[in-house]
C-alpha cells in the first residue's frame, strides 16, 4: 500500500451529519481535531470536510448532499470511531468543558490502555485512548 509506506493513513472513517457544521465545531473545539479542509455547496451544505487528529483523519459531510455514497448512507445508524491520544485525562476535560456527552469517563483497561467514550449530538460514538493497534509496546 503506497499510503502505508509513506506514513499516510490508509483508512478514513467517513460520517454524514444532519448538521455537519455543528459536528465540525464539536470535533474541533470540543474534541481537539484540526480542520484540514471544508468544502461547502452554494446552499451552505458541507459537501466534504477533513479533520485530523494526530496522523489520522476523518472525513465528513452533510446528509442529503446527493451522490452514490450519500444515498447509500441514507439509513445508516451511528458510527463508532476510536482515536489514539496521549493525554486521555486532559482530552476528556476539554470534552467535558465543551459539553460533549460522556458515556464512560477515563478508565484504565485490563489490556493497558486508558480510555474514555463520548457521543456526539447525532449519536456517533467516539472513543479516545492510549491503545494504538499494531504499535510495539
Amino acid at each position: 500500500m503506497a499510503g502505508a509506506r509513506a506514513g499516510i493513513p490508509t483508512i478514513y472513517p467517513t460520517i454524514l451529519y444532519d448538521d455537519a457544521k455543528a459536528a465540525i465545531r464539536t470535533l474541533t473545539e470540543g474534541l481537539g481535531f484540526t480542520e484540514e479542509a471544508v468544502y461547502e455547496g452554494e446552499n451552505g451544505m458541507v459537501l466534504h470536510a477533513e479533520l485530523s487528529c494526530g496522523n489520522g483523519r476523518v472525513m465528513l459531510g452533510s446528509k442529503g448532499r446527493g451522490g452514490i455514497f450519500a444515498k447509500a448512507m441514507t439509513d445508516a445508524g451511528p458510527s463508532g470511531v476510536y482515536v489514539v491520544v496521549d493525554e486521555v485525562d486532559a482530552h476528556h476535560a476539554r470534552a467535558v468543558e465543551y459539553g460533549v456527552e460522556i458515556l464512560m469517563p477515563p478508565t484504565d483497561q485490563d489490556y493497558g490502555s486508558r480510555d474514555y467514550t463520548a457521543r456526539d449530538a447525532e449519536g456517533n460514538v467516539w472513543s479516545f485512548g492510549t491503545y494504538a493497534p499494531g504499535s510495539a509496546d
